[in-house]
């Protein structure tokens, strides 16, 4: 069941969820489980998603990478939603109208596998050879429509905002008339082609597959070597045996498909039969023999096996020497007739045992060698991939991938991070034709029928009623000539390649109608997603963005890494440290996985994630929430009704309150403003990592451990508080910078922030949101000439109280002074605004260092206060040039506990030093021993000595 799901609906359906939040007051601990799916459904319907009218700034359009129609969760979709979430919160609330738009995938490959599997485990029987197309087709369609719809409510989960409203499913009526109205203008252009190319080829899927769907392991195997006999002419007279080129194949079953053997032509061992014919191990059937200097001479035996029908590189040999293409298998991986009967029908590794055992029999085989090797297995299946020459349908892509180079190489199109941008050159410069056809049953159906029994002459249609429109008018076919739609589908990637457009009413839509979805939110300003898939996905994307719409479908790529494992491996479940990121939801929060994804991390680099992060970022969710219940339930105790109204945050601070308030409160403020601009310059230069970090430092480092300590001299009277004025500038800016702060988190954090938001003194709703949310409150700086007060001077003033702060603190520590007794303490600075400031700080010092009200100073250094500290035995702290602390020595110790204790020392330092002299002192140490031991021990003894004199000088001071 999701967590969503576990919410009475009573509490999410409510459109005042903030008020019934804010009067059942806050909860004791922080809980994410008790409020988390209670806010989003309240968020949800409420539909604060959509994206708002404000028609004074351009769109932010964040298209999502449609996971899996079937799929369920894990950390790849995890970190998209962090990322996106991140961008879609902040730009929101910066006022733009963010469409963040969602939708999911049929995944042809993937969901057709789910069906067979379930058809062969429930049924007994293969869907594929039993099934009809259109009863095949109602399986997959009732299977999607029952496990259809885990993975939204699970991104949900996680608090993603994206506009559920604007759902897409890349196989819905409108998507699938993009498709082929894609398709169709394509081929007029000339782009789409029908011919045979080498493809990735399944076997067992019996489809062509891309190459993202491939994926390359290491694994052992043998390099078999064989003779290829030469052809005997009359130079070969002189020789008794038959001379032969010494050759090595990974796979023997293939040498039916050899049309050539290769040489380098610079290789003397072979320079003499080039030219010459070999024969064919087992068949009869003569070879030439070819140079080129693409052959390796160190590689092997120097010479090469040429099968163009089922290696790419011999693909390419293939055809510059234009030799004969064999195709020796079936679709099911079986071989077929072009091969020997013997073989014919034999699986290829069979027949791959077979043959070899054949050609040991007739003597035409040398060795056989373990060998380490890439294979190339299907992502989906798992089975080994078979290169192979098929009649497929085809996209050109050089031209459109100049147009795809071109917008990155002219800025139109900025890759994050920049170092991409190479492998996008490397890529595009050097790219093949797209193979587009499956051999599938479930996906979009290629709009081409063929005529009557001729598969040579066919009709690029958006229909058949168009088909048949043109065969009649068009070619003068009869009306009544049978057309067959082709049976392939074409690939995922085709139709997320139009996900940008094809979401926003491209066709259908007008791009110059200003009310249009296509008009507002085309082009897309932001592409979020991993970097493993920016040819196969984001390339593909740009290609027929620009070519169908004559647009780059966006302005950023932003490219993730991938997540890892703590110690940096992948994550597997054979190893057994696969994170669960609901798992990890329901013990931490959402917010704890969101924001531990995020941080530390910089664009494009692999993310190593550990339970111990995601506890950290639990424990500073719980560090907010008790800094929210002290300002809500303590500091706001004393305010009236009036004061509660005028606390509300309605805009960041002005020059005139802020020069009305001390120095503790200016410091905090101009903090808060410094980190507003950083943080928004951070998010808007797509530095996420480092933005939420720097919130997390100031609110706990800042925040929580000065400027609330601080307060609590200002609103309690035991801690020198008490002042009416004083105490509502502490209200004021405690509220200013917690709200501040919770704004700046949303974004990373959106479930706790809008919790806690709700329970602060609030503004009155004036943006015409229907709902007063967190989610929707305006960012701390909504434009970039927004002035924020700040004082380089105020912050270096308090610095130097901090500074003294931590000395005197260190000082504490250093002789041990228990933590609840307080010490006398006078500070010694030139007069001065800075000693004025922390004169009138001192209470805020008395309260940080635990000093004695009545014993501790601020005064000159020639006055008389100053001059009879310095009579006393004491210790003197110098913070920083014209600062000095004098400590009464009397007040860190007690002297007689601290005699016991340094008597204590001086025992057990004579004890080792005698131990350690006594040692040096043997002739057996000192002559056997290493020099470098003796020197060691020599070292060790002069350092307890000096030690213990220290201990003993110390010892001799204190008077009892």
């Amino acid at each position: 069941m999701s967590i969503l799901d576990s919410c009475p609906d009573t509490v999410a359906t409510s459109s005042s969820y903030d008020e019934m939040n804010k009067s059942k007051g806050m909860s004791k601990d922080y809980d994410p489980q008790s409020f988390e799916s209670s806010v989003y459904k309240w968020w949800e319907q409420s539909k604060a998603f959509t994206p708002s009218n404000n028609k004074k700034k351009a769109p932010y359009v964040i298209p999502m990478p449609p996971p899996n129609v079937t799929g369920r969760l894990h950390m790849g979709h995890a970190i998209f939603v962090a990322i996106q979430d991140v961008l879609a919160r902040f730009h929101r609330m910066r006022g733009r109208p963010v469409l963040w738009l969602p939708g999911t995938d049929h995944a042809g490959i993937a969901t057709q596998l789910q069906v067979e599997k379930l058809v062969q485990e429930q049924e007994g029987f293969s869907a594929k050879k039993h099934l009809s197309r259109e009863d095949f087709l109602q399986r997959i369609w009732t299977y999607k429509e029952e496990q259809g719809g885990y993975i939204t409510n699970q991104l949900r989960v996680l608090g993603a905002s994206a506009d559920w409203s604007r759902e897409r499913f890349t196989m819905d009526p409108d998507m699938s008339n993009a498709v082929i109205e894609a398709f169709v203008r394509l081929h007029d252009k000339g782009l789409i082609y029908k011919g045979e190319y080498m493809v990735n080829w399944a076997p067992g899927l019996q489809t062509a597959v891309s190459d993202l769907e491939v994926e390359y392991t290491e694994e052992e195997g043998f390099l078999y070597y064989f003779k290829y006999l030469l052809l005997q002419d009359e130079s070969d007279a002189s020789h008794q045996e038959q001379l032969y080129i010494p050759v090595a194949t990974t796979r023997p079953e293939t040498i039916f498909g050899d049309t050539a053997v290769c040489v380098n032509p610079n290789d003397e061992r072979y320079q003499k039969f080039i030219g010459r014919q070999v024969l064919v191990p087992m068949t009869g059937r003569t070879i030439p023999v070819i140079a080129d200097e693409y052959v390796d001479i160190e590689f092997g035996s120097g010479a090469l096996k040429i099968t163009p029908a089922h290696d790419p590189n011999d693909y390419t040999l293939g055809k510059k020497y234009n030799l004969t293409f064999i195709n020796i298998m079936n679709k099911d991986g079986s071989l077929n007739t072009q091969v020997p009967e013997k073989y014919q029908g034999l699986d290829r590794f069979d027949a791959r045992t077979q043959l070899w055992e054949d050609m040991v029999s007739a003597d035409l085989t040398l060795s056989k060698k373990p060998h380490m090797q890439r294979i190339p297995r299907s992502q989906r299946g798992g089975e080994i991939i078979e290169p192979l020459v098929s009649k497929q349908w085809f996209v050109k892509t050089q031209e459109m991938g100049a147009k795809a180079l071109h917008v990155v190489q002219s800025g139109e199109m900025k890759i994050v991070p920049s170092r991409f941008e190479k492998i996008w050159y490397n890529w595009l410069i050097d790219i093949h034709d797209w193979c587009i056809s499956r051999q599938l049953i479930w996906g979009h159906r290629i709009p081409v029928w063929y005529v009557g029994n001729n598969s040579d002459e066919y009709i690029v249609a958006r229909n058949q009623q168009e088909a048949r429109d043109i065969a009649v008018n068009q070619r003068g076919h009869s009306q009544d000539v049978m057309l067959t739609q082709d049976e392939d589908v074409l690939d995922t990637w085709f139709s997320s390649g139009l996900w940008p457009f094809a979401t926003v009413g491209w066709p259908s839509q007008s791009e110059h109608d200003p009310e249009s979805d296509l008009s507002r939110f085309y082009p897309a300003t932001c592409l979020e997603t991993g970097y493993d898939i920016l040819f196969f996905w984001v390339a593909r994307m740009a290609m027929l963005g620009l070519e169908l719409t004559g647009k780059s479908p966006f302005s950023v790529v932003y490219l993730h890494g991938l997540v890892r494992a703590a110690d940096g491996s992948k994550m597997s479940k054979t190893k057994g440290n696969v994170i669960d990121p609901l798992d990890t939801v329901d013990k931490y929060g959402a917010d704890s996985l969101r924001y531990s994804l995020v941080t530390g991390v910089t664009p494009g680099q692999d993310i190593p994630l550990n339970m111990e992060k995601i506890e950290a970022t639990r424990n500073f969710a719980n560090k907010l929430w008790n800094c929210c219940k002290f300002v809500t339930e303590n500091a706001l105790k004393g305010a009236d009704a009036a004061e509660l109204a005028s606390l509300g945050v309605a805009g960041t601070m002005t020059q005139e309150e802020y020069d009305t308030l001390a120095l503790p409160e200016r410091y905090i403020v101009s903090k808060c403003h410094e980190l507003v601009q950083s943080v928004t310059e951070d998010i808007e230069n797509y530095s996420l990592g480092a933005g939420g970090s720097k919130v997390y430092e100031f609110l706990w480092d800042q925040f929580a451990d000065w400027y609330i300590e601080i307060s609590k001299t200002r609103l309690y009277e035991g801690a020198g508080g008490g002042g009416n004025e004083e105490a509502k500038a502490a209200r004021r800016v405690l509220v200013y910078i917690l709200d501040t702060s919770l704004r700046l988190l949303h974004p990373y954090m959106p479930y706790v922030t809008e919790q806690l938001w709700h329970h602060l003194p609030r503004a009155k709703q004036e943006n015409g949101f229907a709902v007063h949310a967190l989610m929707l409150a305006d960012w701390p700086q909504l434009d970039d000439d927004q002035p924020l007060v700040q004082n380089a001077v105020d912050v270096k003033l308090f610095e130097t109280f901090q500074a003294l702060t931590r000395s005197i603190r260190n000082a504490r520590a250093e002789y041990n002074v228990e933590q609840g007794k307080r010490i006398s303490a006078t500070v010694i600075i030139s007069a001065g605004k800075l000693k004025d400031e922390l004169k009138a700080e001192l209470k805020s010092l008395v309260a940080l260092c635990r000093l004695l009200p009545d014993e501790s100073s601020v005064c000159d250094a020639e006055s008389d206060e100053a001059k009879a500290a310095a009579m006393v035995e004491s210790v003197r702290l110098v913070v920083q040039d014209g600062i000095e602390v004098i400590l009464p020595l009397s007040g860190l110790l007690d002297p007689v506990k601290e005699r016991k204790r340094l008597q204590k020392q001086v025992e057990k330092l004579d004890k080792e030093i005698e131990k350690l002299a006594g040692r040096l002192s043997a002739k057996g140490f000192v002559d056997k021993a290493p020099a470098e031991l003796v020197a060691k021990a020599r070292e060790e003894l002069a350092l307890l000595e000096s030690q213990a004199s220290k201990v003993r000088s110390s010892l001799n001071s204190i008077m009892v």
